[in-house]
C-alpha cells in the first residue's frame, strides 16, 4: 500500500507520527466508454474554453471567482489556510461509537506509526480498546477539512471520515407515510427480526455482482447471449401484511430446522 497523507495524531500533549492509507478499494470492473457506432473509445480532454487548445496538468491551477475575476490559489495558500490541520489529526474529545449515526460514515483509512511512534501508537490503540471509545478529530487533506473518528479495526488504528452536520440533508423534506401500525403487527415484525438476528460475520458477505457481470461478458464474447430474465418486486399490500409476516416466520423456522 502507498500512503496518501503523512503527519501526526495528537491527543492531549501526546503526538504520534503516522502515515495514512486508504482502508478500502473500489471493486467495480474497469469499463471504457465507447461510441456505439464503431466501438471507438471516448476520450476526455482538458480544454481552454477561450482558445480551444488542450492544457497540460502542470499548467492547471485552482481559482476562486470573485466578482468578474479569478483569484488563483497555489499549493502554499492551501497549506497556509491551517498549518496545524494540514499536518496534525487533532483528537478533540472521546465519545462512544454508538453515539454517531451510521449515515454519517463516509470512508475508512488505516493509520500506521512512523519511526519512533510505535509505543505511543500502541498506547492509544490499547486505551481505546479498553474504554470502548473513539476519538473525534479534524484534519485537512486534499484542500478539504475532514471530521473523523479514530477507532480500532483488528490490530490497527482506523480513521473513519464522517460527514459534518451541514453535509446532511434534512429528511423533513421527504414525503413519509402516516399509516397507523397495530401492536400485533409490530410484535410480529419484532419476532421476525429476532429470528433473523445473528452475530455479524463480514466474511459471509461477498460481492457477486462483478463475478456475474464477468460471466455475461464472457458469454457475449463467444456469441452465447441469453435472453434477459425479468424480475419485478411487488410491494406487500397493507391487507396482506400479517399473513406475509407469519409466512416469513414459518419459512425461517423451517430453514433453521433443516
Amino acid at each position: 500500500m502507498r500512503s496518501i497523507w503523512n503527519g501526526s495524531i495528537s491527543f492531549g500533549l501526546v503526538s504520534i507520527p503516522i502515515k495514512l492509507y486508504s482502508g478500502s478499494e473500489d471493486r467495480k470492473l474497469d469499463l471504457d466508454m465507447l461510441d456505439r457506432h464503431d466501438n471507438a473509445r471516448i476520450r476526455y480532454k482538458r480544454v481552454n474554453e477561450e482558445t480551444g487548445k488542450e492544457v497540460e496538468w502542470k499548467d492547471i491551477v485552482k481559482g476562486f471567482k470573485k466578482d468578474d475575476n479569478y483569484i488563483v490559489l497555489e499549493k502554499e495558500d492551501f497549506e497556509q489556510a491551517n498549518l496545524k490541520k494540514n499536518k496534525t489529526i487533532d483528537i478533540e474529545e472521546f465519545i462512544n461509537e454508538s453515539d454517531v449515526a451510521d449515515v454519517l460514515f463516509k470512508k475508512p483509512y488505516f493509520l500506521e506509526p512512523q519511526k519512533e511512534g510505535g509505543k505511543s501508537y500502541n498506547l492509544l490503540r490499547d486505551a481505546l480498546k479498553k474504554t470502548k471509545k473513539v476519538g473525534v478529530a479534524t484534519f485537512v487533506m486534499r484542500q478539504k477539512e475532514n471530521l473523523c473518528l479514530i477507532g480500532i479495526y483488528k490490530k490497527a488504528l482506523v480513521l473513519h471520515v464522517i460527514r459534518f452536520d451541514d453535509e446532511m440533508r434534512d429528511p423533513a423534506e421527504l414525503k413519509l407515510p402516516t399509516t397507523k401500525i397495530s401492536k400485533k403487527e409490530v410484535d410480529m415484525a419484532i419476532s421476525l427480526i429476532e429470528q433473523y438476528t445473528d452475530k455479524f460475520d463480514l466474511e459471509k458477505y461477498k460481492d457477486v455482482y462483478n463475478e456475474q457481470l464477468m460471466k455475461i461478458i464472457k458469454a457475449k464474447s463467444t456469441g452465447k447471449v441469453k435472453k434477459p430474465e425479468k424480475y419485478e418486486s411487488k410491494p406487500t399490500p397493507a391487507t396482506d401484511l400479517m399473513a406475509q409476516l407469519k409466512a416469513s416466520l414459518e419459512k425461517k423456522k423451517k430453514n433453521k430446522a433443516s
